[in-house]
C-alpha cells in the first residue's frame, strides 16, 4: 500500500504540472467555430451566457476576498443574472475593484487559460478550473445556482479525470475560446441597455458613483480588456 502511495502520488505530480502535446490546428479552429456558434446566436446565447455569468460573478467574489472584503454569498439566476454580496467599506479601493472584477473576470481567465494553453499545461487547466469552481459552490446561495455551478465543475472533473488526452485538449480550448469570446458581448449589451436608460445599478455606474468618473469611461475599461484578452489569447492559441 505505501508503495502504490508512493508511486502515485509522483504520477499524479507529473500529470498536474507536466504539458501535454499541442492538438491540431483543425482541432483548434473546430474549437474556435464551436465557441462562435454558441456565443453569436442569440437563443445560444441565452443559454450559454450562464458559464459566463459564472466567471463574472466569481471574479467579484475572488477579487472581493484578495482585498479583504468578507463574502457572504453568490447567487445566480435562470435569467442569466447574478448577485454576488461582500461585506466592507461601501467605498474605497477594494470597493472598486470588487465591482471593476466582473466584466473583465471572464476574458482575463480565458487569457490566463490561453496562456496555460499555449505552454502545453492543458490538465492543469482543467484542474485549475475545477478546484474555482468547487471554491465557487460553497459560497452559492440558491438552489439554480448550486446546480449550475455543480454542472459545470462536474463536467470539467469528469473531462480531466476520465478523458483521454485528445479529447482534454478540445474541451480545454473549446472552454478558453469561449471565454474570450463570450466575454466580449456582455459590455456591448451593457452598453445597448444603458443607450436605451436600462442598468441603473450595473457594474460600471456604481464605479461611477464610487470614483466621480462616468461610467462609460468604465465602460470603456471593460471593451479594451474583453478585445485585447481576445486578440492576445486568440494568437496565443492559433499559435500554439
Amino acid at each position: 500500500m505505501d508503495s502504490t502511495a508512493s508511486t502515485a502520488l509522483p504520477d499524479l505530480w507529473d500529470r498536474l504540472w507536466g504539458t501535454q502535446p499541442d492538438p491540431d490546428l483543425w482541432v483548434v479552429l473546430a474549437t474556435l467555430a464551436a465557441a462562435l456558434a454558441v456565443v453569436v446566436p442569440h437563443g445560444l446565447w441565452r443559454l450559454s451566457r450562464n458559464a459566463i455569468t459564472i466567471a463574472h460573478e466569481g471574479g467579484h467574489g475572488l477579487v472581493a476576498l484578495l482585498t479583504g472584503r468578507q463574502l457572504t454569498g453568490i447567487r445566480l439566476h435562470s435569467d442569466t443574472s447574478g448577485l454576488t454580496v461582500s461585506r466592507g467599506k461601501p467605498h474605497g479601493l477594494g470597493m472598486i475593484l470588487t465591482a471593476a472584477s466582473g466584466y473583465t473576470a471572464p476574458p482575463l481567465l480565458g487569457l490566463g487559460g490561453a496562456a496555460l494553453l499555449a505552454a502545453g499545461h492543458i490538465t492543469l487547466l482543467l484542474w485549475l478550473a475545477t478546484a474555482l469552481l468547487v471554491a465557487m459552490l460553497v459560497m452559492i446561495r440558491n438552489a439554480y445556482g448550486a446546480l449550475t455551478v455543480l454542472l459545470t465543475g462536474g463536467t470539467f472533473l469528469l473531462v480531466s479525470w476520465l478523458a483521454g488526452a485528445q479529447v482534454q485538449a478540445a474541451f480545454g480550448y473549446a472552454v478558453v475560446w469561449f471565454l474570450l469570446l463570450g466575454g466580449v458581448r456582455p459590455a456591448f449589451e451593457l452598453q445597448a441597455k444603458r443607450a436605451r436608460g436600462g442598468a441603473g445599478d450595473s457594474d460600471a455606474d456604481q464605479l461611477s458613483r464610487l470614483t466621480h468618473v462616468p461610467a462609460w469611461l468604465w465602460l470603456f475599461l471593460f471593451h479594451t480588456v474583453s478585445l485585447c484578452s481576445l486578440i492576445g489569447g486568440g494568437r496565443w492559441l492559433l499559435r500554439g
